[in-house]
């Protein structure tokens, strides 16, 4: 086996915290041995603790996303078609942006990244933003040394499939059980 056999597929799932805390850790790790690593943070405001930090590592491109549309289950039809527009062209610039696709002659690659995290790409999925199928798509024609990182819950069993690591979060415990908000600087 060759060292430094890029091109796998990683997703952490599950109904427990440390989702995004373990694919970011992951992605500071990559930028300690010299990768380029990519953060497309899907279903987030900028206002998390994380963001601040991330703008300051060399090594690390962190996509905006500049709308917020609130929780899903709470959404109109028209704020709903709003979301899955801008996260389907969002999707698309961090696509394009990074060169995750398989490199041709009449598209060279711009700015390239080793390692891409699509944060809450599932539940993007899940509440019909992103069509699965386009995820997929995007896996099978990455670029073959690209590295991918999907965080979410609940992936869908072909996904499941397609992924070379699966590590699910259980919650076993949680403050919020007990009416406890999301405290800035933990949770968010």
């Amino acid at each position: 086996m060759k060292e430094n056999n890029l091109g796998l597929i990683h997703i952490y799932c599950g109904d427990g915290k440390g989702k995004t805390t373990a694919a970011l850790g992951q992605g500071i790790r990559a930028v300690g041995r010299g990768f380029q690593v990519g953060i497309a943070r899907f279903l987030k405001t900028e206002d998390s603790g994380e963001v601040p930090a991330l703008i300051r590592v060399p090594g690390i491109r962190l996509l905006p996303c500049k709308q917020s549309f609130g929780f899903s289950f709470r959404m109109t039809r028209e704020e709903r078609d709003m979301a899955s527009r801008y996260y389907n062209e969002y999707f698309d610039q961090a696509v394009s942006q990074w060169g995750l696709w398989e490199e041709r002659s009449d598209c060279p690659l711009t700015d390239p990244v080793d390692l891409v995290i699509l944060d809450e790409i599932l539940g993007a999925c899940q509440s019909g933003f992103v069509a699965r199928e386009k995820l997929e798509q995007f896996l099978r024609k990455r670029r073959e040394n690209l590295e991918v990182i999907l965080t979410g819950r609940n992936p869908w069993e072909s996904l499941l499939e397609m992924a070379d690591y699966v590590t699910e979060m259980t919650m076993v415990k949680h403050p919020y059980t007990r009416g406890l908000l999301a405290r800035k600087g933990i949770e968010w």
